[in-house]
């Protein structure tokens, strides 16, 4: 457990404010904030409705571009990182990314409501049971994901091969370097906790909905507001209590105890349903949704409006950008060492795929049942209430009580994980990028979270907190449009250094190195931790002087940094329009090779001195070289730096060491 309080003023006390202004409607003058809160989205949805659209479709197609071309290539870490997890793991985790609240209280409501009232179709007809499945594949599809691979590889990509923080501000270093610890640094983290924080309030107020209606359905209690408020505080205490644990022991173990449950409900419903009918409508429904892909994606109704789109497309991608944060910081963690290419196909296509799935077993199940022996019934009690559509729906099928309280649990834990997870998320946004923060600090945003679900829920029901998510994710829309050309930049240049390694020839050890002899001397004789420091802070660091007085000479000022606490030293000539030129030594460590069981349980270690660079790109070991060696050395990577500087016209950025801040 950890006890450091971090906060990063501007961004916490500015979110704060906003979150507080919002709240204020809703307590000061509860009578006028349904009101309020319906005319804010109304108006920003009849001015903006189209950006939303509109940039969700060059989300899409930004990551679809980034996968498929020479930038696939890159490394979301340094060129010679591994993955921290073995593909099945990381597909596993991208796969229970995919499940939430949202699955559960719409999974049979969308499919039902857009069958009795589709968007073009005739009522309750087979075109309208094509058009409800293909628009529940769009909303709950590929597009959705795009958004949160933006956000994702945004912050694996500078997070974890530029050693940046893992807040959003990182993503806009190509464009504003230093500048994004000021006030637009500021302006964009502070969009990113309050989208965060609304978003998982509407998340909340879909699930407390659905809580109290399966309440009302087993045990008789009536529904009511007061119900759904108390719901949300002994839901947050648990969740409370979920983060007081660490997320070891609360949200891994809530998520993969929830995921089985989840996936053995759906399996009941396919087994009892009309099984061989499911999967043909499976396979039906991806062709309706590819079909109708590219038209869907841009299709905003100009020639002949309808409040549908408003109701049902448009809040879907605020909701998904205001949810982005959350769901980008999970995936970007577990996503270092993979390939540019490998994060957005996974991304894209695991978590959509189950989703389907998931989708077609529920949905058109329900639908199955509401043209035979509901005989229409299911789909006007959904209409009256969605929030009862998945009770409503248990009740034609096996065992309506097990299945029904299956169905409460899974809606409360996935309130609770998310409320736990989602705490994480703003808390390390809000300190500047520090995960290791107090334990007070989670429970701090996991209590505003609760609070701002139960105030905007009393003042104007889900309309407010729907609201106030399509408010939210304006703003955060413009941050993830700049994201995704800042990434283009970042990328392009990196493509572009290591192009111009590869035609001048690049080598695995300096070529003013020490000899084969000397080097086969270390090897066999491996230098003490002691040996490489000394070294590091001696003889590396007195040619890194040397180098850097006489490139400060020559008009270029240059200067020599030491962290003494991770034995590193690294020369820094900073460039105004292009990536600095770092060359740096650090010492690390690794086993040695055993060659009998008596070395194996020694467990010795090498130490080298090894290089790194602004790139990323893998360096070596000079342990043992000569000062004028080291300058050679340094004089051979600075010529290489300098030649592709001028043979590219692409601002280039900076990259720290591993161990330091940005530079």
């Amino acid at each position: 457990m950890f006890s450091k309080f971090v906060i990063n003023p501007p961004v916490f006390f500015g979110s704060i404010v906003i979150i507080a202004l919002f709240l204020a409607v809703g307590v000061i003058i509860p009578e006028q904030a349904e009101a309020i809160f319906g005319s804010i989205q109304a108006d920003i949805l009849q001015r903006f409705g189209w950006l939303y659209l509109l940039a969700v479709g060059i989300f899409f197609f930004a990551v679809v571009i980034l996968a498929v071309g020479r930038f696939g290539d890159l490394k979301l870490g340094p060129d010679d990182s591994e993955p921290d997890f073995a593909y099945v793991s990381w597909m596993a985790m991208l796969f229970a990314a995919g499940m939430g609240i949202g699955l559960m209280y719409f999974a049979v409501g969308e499919p039902i409501t857009h069958y009795a009232v589709p968007p073009t179709a005739d009522p309750m007809t087979i075109a309208a049971q094509r058009e409800a499945m293909s628009v529940t594949f769009f909303h709950w599809g590929i597009h959705a994901w795009a958004i949160y691979a933006v956000v994702g590889l945004s912050l694996a990509y500078f997070g974890y091969r530029y050693n940046l923080p893992l807040t959003i501000r990182s993503g806009l270093y190509p464009l504003l370097k230093h500048r994004i610890n000021g006030f637009w640094g500021h302006v964009v983290d502070i969009a990113a906790v309050c989208g965060t924080v609304f978003g998982l309030a509407t998340s909340m107020g879909f699930g407390v909905l659905q809580i109290s209606a399966g309440i009302e359905y087993l045990l008789g209690y009536d529904a009511n507001v007061t119900m759904q408020v108390g719901l949300i505080a002994l839901i947050t205490a648990v969740a409370t209590i979920s983060v007081a644990t660490g997320v070891d022991k609360g949200v891994r173990i809530l998520s993969e105890l929830n995921l089985s449950v989840a996936i053995l409900l759906m399996l009941f419903v396919l087994a009892v349903g009309p099984t061989s009918q499911l999967f043909r409508d499976f396979v039906q429904n991806i062709g309706l949704y590819l079909d109708t892909f590219l038209l869907r994606t841009f299709n905003i109704y100009a020639y002949e409006p309808t409040p549908w789109i408003d109701s049902w497309t448009l809040f879907y991608w605020a909701w998904w950008i205001s949810w982005s944060p959350f769901v980008g910081m999970f995936i970007a963690r577990i996503s270092r060492g993979r390939t540019v290419r490998e994060f957005v196909i996974a991304v894209l296509f695991i978590p959509a795929g189950f989703t389907f799935f998931w989708m077609t077993v529920f949905g058109n199940t329900a639908i199955f049942i509401d043209q035979t022996q509901a005989a229409g019934q299911l789909s006007r009690d959904i209409q009256a209430d969605i929030s009862v559509g998945l009770f409503q729906f248990f009740q034609y099928l096996p065992l309506p009580a097990v299945t029904s309280t299956l169905a409460v649990i899974l809606v409360a834990v996935f309130f609770v994980t998310s409320s736990d997870s989602g705490s994480l998320v703003i808390d390390t946004i809000a300190a500047g990028g520090e995960t290791e923060t107090s334990v007070i600090q989670r429970v701090f945003w996991c209590v505003i979270e609760g609070l701002v679900a139960s105030v905007l829920l009393v003042a104007g029901g889900l309309a407010a907190l729907q609201s106030a998510t399509i408010a939210t994710a304006l703003p955060f829309t413009f941050v993830l449009l700049v994201l995704v050309w800042s990434l283009f930049q970042g990328m392009k240049a990196d493509v572009a250094q290591k192009f111009a390694k590869s035609t001048n020839a690049p080598h695995a050890y300096p070529a003013s190195g020490v000899t084969w002899q000397r080097r086969l001397a270390m090897i066999v004789n491996a230098p003490k931790a002691k040996d490489v420091d000394r070294f590091i802070n001696e003889t590396a660091a007195q040619a890194f002087e040397k180098v850097a007085d006489e490139l400060t000479r020559r008009g270029r000022p240059t200067t020599v940094e030491r962290d003494t606490e991770n034995e590193t030293v690294y020369l820094t000539s900073p460039a105004e329009d292009f990536r600095n030129f770092i060359y740096g030594v650090q010492r690390k460590e690794h086993k040695l090779p055993a060659f009998s069981a008596y070395e194996a349980a020694k467990m010795d270690h090498r130490y080298e001195a090894r290089t790194f660079f602004s790139d990323g790109s893998r360096g070596y070991d000079i342990m043992g070289m000569s000062q004028e060696q080291i300058i050679a050395d340094v004089l051979a990577q600075y010529e290489r730096y300098l030649n592709i500087v001028r043979s590219n016209d692409t601002t280039l950025m900076v990259v720290a060491p591993e161990h330091s801040e940005p530079l």
